[in-house]
């Protein structure tokens, strides 16, 4: 690679990543730096210059006039362990002005003389640095590009395809980027087939040198959460809002709505006509069972609606309570239902109204008012 080819690379790397081309350039001279001290003299003095226009390469050493030289200064710290303050100018770049005026008569202190010290031979590493230099910035701004276009999906749902797998993780081709969804993340008990497409809940998306590092999960709440918002278009413009998601993935989802408009039925809207709206979203959780639950801000209200599908429910809060407490009463052929088999049912109530739920039945209730 010529000088001239190297500009137009530059030019061609610039135009393709956007990247500024004077920090390709720039770059590229720091490269040099290193590569001049490794192959050829390690002093500190030292300045490459690449040319805008053609692409020519120069090594210039360079020396800072100064009255007396000025030496690393010796401090000690708290600890007792030595610092080494080094002067502003380098040491092998400082020259006295004695000297200074044999080479150029009317210097002076603070001014600086440069020589040209490229080796013959420098264009071979030139080449090589160059290289290195291009091919470092691709990957940079490669990387930094696929960031940028995932920062802000951090919490959105994505259609991938399943591309890998391992003992104990799924990779999601999500297009510039690969997803790691790791098997614990799945929804218990689906199968799923390499090649297949697959949605997949960002839950953390986080910067690494490599790029960005996607953790994916179809297990988090949220996911059920993000599947509402891309079904039912009255939850997109706001017409009926979310309240909050309980979630035992592959079990049972609660979900929690409430409509801005009294002509405008939550529930209904995001059932949809024949049950199409709700169905394809319980298609993807591969059989969960969802509760649809009517918000109210009378917190009474709310635990009654989320403890369905138990009906006849008395709800007691303790008055001037600071702690989230309820006492709930239900006919006795109501409590399994209210407390659901394995507890599910009373565990995403509470999730979801964020109340300790303490559910008995009414015969329950009088025994224990008997003794």
């Amino acid at each position: 690679m010529n000088g001239k080819e190297f500009i137009k690379n530059v030019k061609k790397v610039s135009e393709e990543k956007g990247i500024d081309e004077e920090i390709i350039f720039e770059a590229m001279e720091q490269a040099l730096i290193t590569a001049y001290k490794k192959n050829y003299n390690s002093k500190t003095n030292v300045k490459p210059r690449v040319d805008r226009k053609t692409g020519d390469i120069k090594i210039f050493s360079y020396y800072v006039v100064v009255d007396d030289y000025m030496d690393p200064e010796i401090q000690i710290d708290e600890e007792g362990n030595e610092i080494v303050i080094e002067p502003e100018v380098p040491v092998d770049a400082q020259i006295l002005l004695e000297d200074a005026k044999k080479k150029v008569a009317d210097i002076k202190v603070g001014e600086t003389i440069e020589e040209e010290v490229t080796p013959d031979d420098f264009g071979r590493v030139a080449v090589q640095t160059a290289k290195q230099v291009l091919i470092q910035k691709i990957r940079t701004a490669e990387r930094e590009s696929i960031m940028l276009d995932f920062a802000g999906k951090e919490g959105e749902i994505m259609l991938g395809m399943l591309a890998m797998e391992d003992e104990k993780n799924y990779y999601v081709d999500l297009g510039r980027a690969r997803g790691i969804l790791p098997k614990s993340e799945m929804i218990p008990g689906e199968v799923v087939k390499m090649g297949a497409s697959i949605r997949v809940y960002l839950q953390k998306i986080t910067e690494t040198p490599k790029g960005p590092l996607i953790l994916c999960s179809r297990k988090h709440y949220n996911f059920v959460r993000r599947l509402f918002e891309s079904e039912i278009p009255e939850l997109i413009d706001g017409t009926v809002l979310l309240y909050g998601v309980a979630r035992e993935a592959g079990v049972r989802s609660k979900v929690a709505v409430y409509s801005l408009d009294e002509n405008v039925d939550a529930k209904g809207a995001c059932i949809g006509e024949k049950g199409s709206r709700i169905g394809n979203i319980l298609k993807e959780l591969n059989g969960e069972k969802i509760d649809l639950v009517l918000y109210s801000d009378n917190i009474e209200e709310f635990i009654k609606e989320a403890l369905s599908p138990a009906k006849n429910i008395y709800v007691n809060i303790e008055a001037n309570s600071d702690k989230n407490e309820a006492f709930v009463v239900v006919s006795d052929d109501e409590l399994s239902l209210a407390i659901g088999k394995g507890g599910i049912n009373i565990k995403l109530a509470s999730k979801l109204t964020k109340y300790h739920l303490t559910v008995k039945s009414m015969s329950q209730v009088t025994e224990e008012g008997n003794k």
